[in-house]
């Protein structure tokens, strides 16, 4: 692990309270998990503490919940469900986080007993890190353990805050994370392919400036293509566009050219008369979308050229689909590339978190990447050279420790 940081093999659990920070931010519906992808991901380090005897007080969020208090519908209960499933031994679960309750419950643990707290952000002061809402929920252990990359961004209570107060590790997960992630910037094998989509430019300039210095090969694909392509000078029609950002997309292309990158844009489009399953759709060449029309998805001869430059990579990150890939008229340009880099079995083949793993999932491929982040803005953030908040946390712990 990066250094001054120590990691859960390093601490001294047997008999002690634990209170670990994992990402449960998982879909329910009607009071069932319909993806225990994340809950998955956290049983390595959960296994770990159960097994060395810990008293185990797991915390999450789940959803955005006003922080007015208990709202049904991003209640915890149901993960409590699924854990215990998980698991194969009875999950304990707190209706309050800090309260009179979370606390008789954490007396009643016996060693290796796991019991999981109400969503963090019923409480307001969560997403504030408040000093206060960190101590109570510290008072309630002896050892703190962060597991979840997914928030290792937001400086909030659960993530930061708590390791003010308590000798501090990391878990599997956010070792891992960090590790393949920080791995891949600084030593990758070449070429080096990196993918990126989705739909806003703006929300990825800082990651397309860090790849440009690293990668040999950057190939983009989703609504943000438009941009580039309308820097291009290219008619992109009523495709999302964001003018404000044409002149720095430029800006870009030309960077990369000057760094001898290779750029890939979409040589062909879907396009269709309106954002709909059932619109009228048509596959026309990059530099003729109609102007009553708007691009949704990467074409065939675009989807073959990008598995072909996939399929030479040694090092593979992908973050973002090429297209609306929930609606199936516009999902064969992400399958394609999803496919394309599932087959590259030489490579490292990194997927970013987000959309991308929503997809690999949708096409039964996660299996077959050497790679699945849970963190989309975590590792977006990391990538672009930002230090997480989260992982900082555990450093100064380390260093006064």
């Amino acid at each position: 692990m990066a250094s001054g940081i120590q990691t859960i093999e390093q601490a001294d659990v047997a008999g002690k309270r634990v209170i670990c920070r994992v990402d449960f931010n998982v879909p329910t519906k009607d009071g069932i998990v319909t993806d225990d992808t994340r809950i998955r991901a956290a049983l390595p380090t959960i296994r770990y503490l159960v097994e060395h005897h810990a008293k185990l007080i797991l915390m999450s969020h789940l959803g955005r919940p006003t922080g007015k208090g208990y709202e049904e519908a991003f209640s915890l209960a149901p993960v409590a469900q699924r854990l215990s499933e998980l698991l194969g031994k009875p999950v304990a679960f707190s209706s309050d986080t800090v309260g009179p309750q979370a606390r008789n419950k954490v007396q009643e643990l016996s060693d290796g007993d796991v019991l999981l707290l109400e969503n963090v952000r019923f409480d307001a002061r969560e997403k504030k890190n408040d000093p206060a809402f960190a101590q109570e929920l510290a008072n309630l252990a002896e050892i703190y353990v962060n597991d979840a990359f997914g928030t290792a961004h937001r400086a909030h209570a659960s993530t930061v805050g708590v390791a003010a107060f308590l000798p501090s590790y990391a878990g599997y997960l956010l070792t891992k994370e960090v590790q393949t992630l920080t791995q891949m910037l600084d030593h990758p094998r070449h070429p080096f392919i990196a993918i990126l989509g989705g739909s806003k430019v703006s929300d990825k300039v800082g990651v397309i400036d860090a790849l440009i210095d690293r990668v040999n090969t950057l190939i983009i694909g989703g609504g943000m293509c438009f941009t580039f392509l309308a820097a291009k000078g290219y008619p992109v029609g009523k495709s999302l566009v964001e003018k404000e950002w044409v002149n720095r997309a430029a800006g870009m292309l030309s960077k990369a050219e000057d760094r001898g990158v290779t750029i890939l844009l979409p040589v062909d489009i879907v396009v269709a008369d309106r954002f709909s399953e059932d619109a009228k759709t048509e596959i026309v060449s990059a530099d003729a979308i109609p102007d009553d029309m708007m691009g949704l998805d990467i074409g065939p001869k675009t989807s073959k050229g990008y598995a072909a430059a996939i399929h030479v990579g040694q090092t593979v990150f992908w973050n973002g689909p090429m297209g609306v890939f929930e609606m199936p008229p516009f999902a064969k340009g992400t399958r394609a590339v999803a496919e394309a880099v599932a087959d590259n079995t030489s490579a490292d083949t990194i997927i970013g978190g987000g959309d991308s793993v929503a997809a690999i999932n949708m096409f039964n491929l996660a299996d077959k990447m050497t790679f699945v982040s849970t963190g989309g803005g975590a590792s977006m953030d990391l990538v672009q050279g930002k230090k997480l908040p989260g992982v900082e946390a555990l450093k100064k712990e380390a260093a006064h420790a």
